[in-house]
């Protein structure tokens, strides 16, 4: 009975609050028709109360998204299925079921009858315009009675978890002369790591050393084969994504930090439609992705990592050791100062590959950000990186992902000559 009067509604405890006024006025004025109306008013608000009470207890509902993971601006449509157990059919139910912002505004539904042990379903769409792993939930239902005397509150179907993806741009075209390229036999090859010098040969091409002839291979062949000596060639590019929130601009989905973990995934999942292995790994040289030999090389590995990443308050770039660990690097940089650019060229093996996207991260907030300071011009760290052999590219809002690609590719086959001292 505690319970059910803990529901009433103002107008439910007026209603009952004015029956036992009449109730009392009866017994002094010893006048039955007015006994009667008064019991009838103090037992209205009650019987209410205890049938929304029956109803709230019967309730059950289950929630279905489809699908559970979109990428940015993809739609996902959720499936509510209520059915109720109690004796009596439902009525007066309202729903409102919790919504993150980033997933636009919370749903409510009014049912005004809910059928005994008949499922009735709802749905509505959701659009996400933010990366992350949003929680959709918990659904709230308010049950109220015909009258408006008692409501109760109830908390159904828990929470459900929907992850959104980085939005993901169509490339066209690799950086050519390298691991990433066609890879003839005379292209640069990775360092995968310390090791043994390999012995690779081809087959004999005008005006070379004659010196380099690996007569073995000649012998059994039955061709002249000349030696090229190289470092084991594992075919791994890494990919660095710098998510500091200090070297970045912008806020919500138009920030620059969301441009460059998009742009990241796009050259993620690009380099995989090539069969290339590739290692996603933060500034500090965290491994966000492809750390493994399986299963870390998967598009949904990658996308899933993304989604998850939040920005990190590190100052500095680098955490003193090379980012690639010998492999290929295509960084995706947010501002980087002069200082931040030689610490990275500082670790990074002289003639391995090593490619930048630096993003004018000024151009994101108009030049200011609330006040923040303004980002290094990217034009000083871009002559920096190149003069040290980097491939490099600008990105500005203006210009689109693949128009920054192309620019990157193109720059890979202007390095300087640090990088060429390893071919031949």
């Amino acid at each position: 009975m505690r319970t059910a009067l803990s529901g009433l509604t103002t107008r439910g405890r007026c209603l009952l609050a004015a029956g036992f006024a009449a109730g009392v006025c009866a017994a002094v004025l010893n006048e039955r028709d007015l006994l009667r109306v008064a019991a009838f008013v103090i037992a209205l608000p009650l019987l209410a109360a205890w049938l929304a009470t029956r109803a709230r207890v019967g309730l059950h509902a289950a929630r279905y998204l489809a699908p559970s993971r979109v990428p940015v601006g993809a739609a996902s449509e959720v499936k509510l299925d209520l059915r109720s157990t109690g004796r009596l059919p439902t009525g007066g139910l309202m729903l409102e079921d919790t919504v993150p912002y980033a997933l636009g505004a919370r749903p409510r539904f009014l049912v005004e009858r809910l059928p005994r042990n008949t499922p009735t379903s709802l749905r509505y769409p959701l659009k996400p315009v933010m990366r992350g792993i949003q929680q959709v939930g918990p659904l709230m239902a308010r049950i109220t009675d015909p009258f408006g005397l008692a409501e109760f509150d109830r908390e159904l179907a828990g929470r459900s978890r929907l992850v959104v993806v980085p939005r993901v741009v169509r490339l066209a075209g690799l950086p050519g002369g390298s691991g990433m390229g066609a890879g003839d036999d005379g292209s640069v090859r990775l360092r995968a790591g310390q090791g043994e010098d390999d012995a690779v040969v081809r087959p004999y091409r005008q005006g070379d050393d004659l010196r380099k002839v690996h007569w073995r291979s000649t012998a059994r062949r039955d061709e002249l084969m000349v030696r090229v000596e190289e470092r084991p060639w594992r075919g791994g590019t890494t990919v660095l994504i710098d998510h500091r929130v200090h070297a970045h601009r912008g806020s919500g989905p138009t920030a620059s930090l969301e441009w460059a973990i998009s742009f990241a995934a796009s050259i993620c999942l690009h380099l995989h439609h090539f069969g290339h292995q590739v290692r996603l790994v933060s500034e500090d040289g965290r491994v966000l992705a492809g750390g493994s030999s399986d299963g870390g090389h998967s598009d949904h590995v990658v996308l899933d990592s993304l989604a998850a990443l939040q920005g990190s308050h590190r100052r500095e770039l680098s955490g003193g050791t090379d980012p690639g660990a010998g492999q290929e690097v295509i960084a995706v940089l947010g501002g980087l100062s002069p200082a931040s650019a030689e610490e990275l060229i500082r670790y990074r093996p002289r003639g391995t590959r090593s490619l930048a996207v630096l993003l004018d991260v000024n151009a994101w907030s108009g030049g200011g950000d609330n006040g923040a300071q303004a980002a290094p011009d990217p034009e000083d760290a871009r002559r920096l990186l190149a003069g040290a052999g980097w491939g490099v590219a600008i990105a500005k809002p203006s210009a689109s992902m693949q128009q920054v690609w192309q620019e990157l590719c193109a720059s890979a086959g202007t390095r300087g000559p640090s990088f060429r001292s390893e071919v031949g």
